[in-house]
């Protein structure tokens, strides 16, 4: 199929919501809050690629993924690397990034065992339209009060180094090993290339550009898979409707037909976008 409407799964989370955002409808005041909506891809193979949103009331635990090649070793068949695109925050929501300053292992996993750790992040106040790649190794947490986008390499696997107290296993072995012990740099991308076309991050696992509405070429070479993620507006493309809080899979080159209120993202593997 060139295009495939992906089917969502709702995934209950602790520090989930009950309002979560426009175009998802909230669960029940007595069902478990929601905290991610993934984008579930129904073919057989597994795609590179997965899309959630967050939607926080509470932060998330201290945690890192690993790299490809750490995953490897552990019998895994590929690390994560992930970013988020912010929809909505409240005021006073933020997102920890990286230390504040380099740590020792052993630093990291005393500071883990004895609550320390938290003070020791880099909290970054956050706000709607702001951006944030998280290369696989970051100590990272993701704050409350945010509606997010994730693109992440397709793995499951978190390593949780910090929990607030809350009665869940740690992983403190692999997350120690695997964790990158300095200050969180913020990668470069090329910003608009064109007009409509910003890049948000230009690999080394995925590209994601952010685009705004109209008719464009989406230039994928055949073979290939894009994500195309609506965060506002309609549209259509290989014949496949869509609107905001969908996400659509397009294989190969298509037409991309949308309203002119759009606002869109779209994601692919690989370390150079398109052209």
């Amino acid at each position: 199929m060139p295009a495939t409407l992906l089917a969502t799964k709702r995934v209950e989370k602790p520090w989930g919501r009950h309002h979560l955002y426009p175009g998802f409808p909230d669960p029940a005041p007595d069902a478990e809050p929601i905290g991610e909506v993934w984008f579930q891809s129904p073919h057989p193979e597994e795609p590179e690629l997965l899309i959630k949103y967050l939607f926080t009331s509470e932060k998330l635990s201290v945690q890192d993924h690993p790299s490809d090649e750490e995953a490897h070793k552990r019998g895994l068949p590929r690390g994560k690397d992930e970013c988020w695109t912010v929809l909505a925050a409240e005021p006073d929501s933020t997102i920890a990034m990286g230390p504040l300053e380099p740590m020792t292992r052993d630093e990291l996993r005393t500071s883990a065992l004895d609550g320390s750790l938290e003070d020791k992040l880099f909290w970054k106040p956050v706000k709607a339209g702001d951006f944030y790649y998280a290369h696989s190794g970051l100590i990272h947490a993701i704050g409350a009060g945010l509606t997010v986008i994730e693109v992440q390499q397709n793995s499951d696997t978190t390593y949780r180094l910090f929990d607030y107290g809350r009665p869940r296993e740690l992983h403190l072995d692999d997350g120690v090993a695997v964790a990158d012990l300095e200050p969180y740099v913020a990668p470069s991308a090329p910003g608009e290339v064109a007009p409509g076309r910003t890049i948000l991050v230009e690999g080394p696992k995925f590209v994601l550009e952010r685009w705004t509405g109209g008719s464009r070429a989406i230039d994928l070479p055949a073979g290939k898979q894009g994500w195309l993620i609506p965060i506002k507006g309609t549209g259509v493309v290989a014949g496949v409707e869509w609107k905001a809080g969908e996400c659509v899979l397009v294989d190969g080159p298509e037409a991309l037909h949308a309203s002119v209120d759009a606002d869109l993202l779209f994601a692919y593997t690989g370390a150079v976008r398109l052209r």
